[in-house]
């Protein structure tokens, strides 16, 4: 079982990126997939999940209305979509996925399976 997060780099602020995470060894779709994001000094903080029963859809509040999740279960891979950056924004993401977690604001410890980090970098 494989989570490969990928997509990261640098943008300007207002800019967008599109992460994608992509899973090797089971299917995506009966997993609520998560993504968090990390700082130097910082704990991980939760930003974004996708429901395994609907799809439905939670955002932390710092992320509402500029990103969206969203499900490719024929190359069996979520993304995460990333508009208007900010420079708060900067920090190394994490895809994340668990059958049993309840969808919506979690921490690390609710999730089983993890990927390596993609770097996404705000700065003028």
């Amino acid at each position: 079982v494989q989570l490969q997060a990928s997509g990261g780099g640098l943008v300007q602020p207002g800019g967008s990126l599109r992460l994608s995470c992509a899973a090797s060894g089971f299917t995506l779709d009966y997993y609520v997939i998560g993504w968090f994001r990390q700082t130097p000094g910082r704990e991980r903080e939760w930003v974004s999940c996708i429901s395994s029963s609907d799809d439905s859809t939670y955002y932390a509040d710092s992320v509402k209305g500029r990103f969206t999740i969203s499900r490719d279960n024929a190359k069996n891979t979520v993304v995460l979509q990333m508009n208007r950056l900010k420079l708060e924004d900067t920090a190394v993401y994490y895809c994340t996925a668990d059958y049993w977690v309840r969808p919506g604001p979690a921490n690390v410890f609710e999730y089983d399976f993890w990927g390596q980090g993609t770097q996404v970098t705000v700065s003028s």
